[in-house]
């Protein structure tokens, strides 16, 4: 069961449930399709060098895994969530770190996109209460959407 699943009041409705976008595993496409360019370079070699591509093949390869699944962690340990009474940020897997804050509170939600976050999707998200503010939120996915749905909140 989810964190925020926990902890919602019974008059309570969720109207975002946010996500972090697929640009986290950029890294991990990236040596990807190095790992496949020297795969297909190690294949077109003689006999003698061959063994020593492959073995780079295998690094890379390796490194790739490693990118996926800190990629792949990190995104199943974020929950963003926007009720109709507060802001719910959790990350964490053993050590757990949760800011809540109420959309009473909200004064103003900030949205950074660079040129990249506009064309795929993606930005961070910031939102600054009465007295104190949420840590920023990086790659989250659609966040023009959360932000309304701060909002309107």
């Amino acid at each position: 069961m989810s964190y925020y699943a926990k902890v919602l009041q019974a008059d309570e409705r969720v109207t975002f449930l946010g996500h972090l976008h697929w640009i986290l595993y950029g890294n991990a496409i990236i040596f990807g399709i190095f790992t496949l360019v020297a795969m297909f370079f190690a294949m077109t070699r003689s006999e003698d060098q061959r063994s020593l591509a492959l073995i780079g093949t295998v690094i890379l390869a390796v490194i790739t895994v490693l990118f996926y699944t800190r990629a792949w962690f990190r995104q199943w340990i974020t929950e963003i969530v926007v009720t109709d009474k507060r802001i719910i940020y959790k990350r964490g897997f053993i050590s757990r770190t949760t800011q809540e804050m109420n959309i009473t509170k909200v004064e103003t939600v900030d949205v950074v996109q660079g040129i990249w976050g506009r064309i795929l999707g993606y930005g961070t998200v910031g939102v600054i209460g009465t007295g104190a503010s949420l840590e920023r939120i990086p790659y989250v996915a659609s966040p023009l959407k959360m932000r309304n749905a701060i909002i309107v909140g």
